[in-house]
């Protein structure tokens, strides 16, 4: 898979070559080159510059996710990065996303350093976010350095950087419910769909809706795949999805 020019916006090239970082990335063969030379590469589509690895005993649960957006499984580290690659898919602003997308390179004035941020995503109307995925407590004093250089590469080359760490449990508990029904077997047949944005055209709660529009065994995944969708939303913060929840068409109010 190649690397080809895509979206981005470069900013400076002089004040970028000043910051002296480098990234090393992986497209039909692995290749290095100055920041301001790899803003409109589509790190998207990259491969991930170093392997994940399963080890009897390990402390951290690295795995795949499939992605809906894309239908392309992202690799993740632990399962905070997990829940994160999933909140991404959840998105709908957000079209793609790569793990491990590349190494920045840059010397701290004592020794040569590299990081591999954790995830690239495009955004529908073009931005290139940066992600690197890390609680709060668990930052040391070489990672906070090396998130303060990835974040100023990111403004040198016109991309966002995001920094996150712990996920709100019920908020997570509930996409990852809905997360189950992402995949397109679970639209249901001809109507099923159209049937349930009849029933919430006037928000109500959720077990009754999916009663008066058919079979719940059969509206139930049609149900929580349009909510994965965000065509039906309900409050995922609030509390437990459950029978009660009351659930609207996506701009119709609650």
């Amino acid at each position: 898979m190649g690397l080809t020019p895509g979206f981005g916006n470069t900013g400076p090239a002089a004040e970028v070559r000043d910051f002296e970082v480098e990234l090393e990335f992986s497209g039909d063969g692995r290749r290095r080159a100055w920041l301001a030379e790899c803003g409109g590469v589509r790190f998207e589509e990259a491969t991930p510059v170093r392997p994940f690895r399963w080890s009897r005993g390990q402390g951290h649960f690295p795995g795949w996710w499939w992605l809906a957006t894309t239908s392309r499984h992202v690799g993740y580290e632990s399962w905070l990065e997990r829940d994160h690659v999933m909140l991404l898919d959840f998105d709908p602003a957000v079209t793609a996303v790569a793990s491990q997308p590349f190494w920045l390179h840059w010397h701290d004035g004592r020794r040569r350093r590299r990081h591999a941020p954790d995830f690239f995503a495009r955004l529908a109307d073009g931005t290139g976010v940066v992600i690197d995925v890390r609680a709060d407590d668990r930052i040391e004093a070489g990672d906070a350095e090396a998130f303060e250089v990835t974040a100023r590469a990111c403004t040198a080359a016109g991309w966002e950087f995001r920094r996150v760490g712990t996920v709100d449990p019920v908020l997570a508990a509930n996409v990852r419910w809905l997360s189950r029904y992402r995949h397109p077997r679970c639209a249901g047949r001809p109507g099923m769909a159209d049937a349930l944005r009849r029933v919430f055209a006037v928000p109500g709660p959720l077990l009754a809706g999916a009663a008066e529009a058919g079979d719940s065994l059969a509206v139930l995944p049609v149900l929580f795949h349009l909510a994965w969708r965000q065509e039906l939303t309900a409050d995922l913060a609030g509390g437990p999805l459950g029978p009660s929840s009351i659930v609207s068409v996506a701009g119709g109010g609650q």
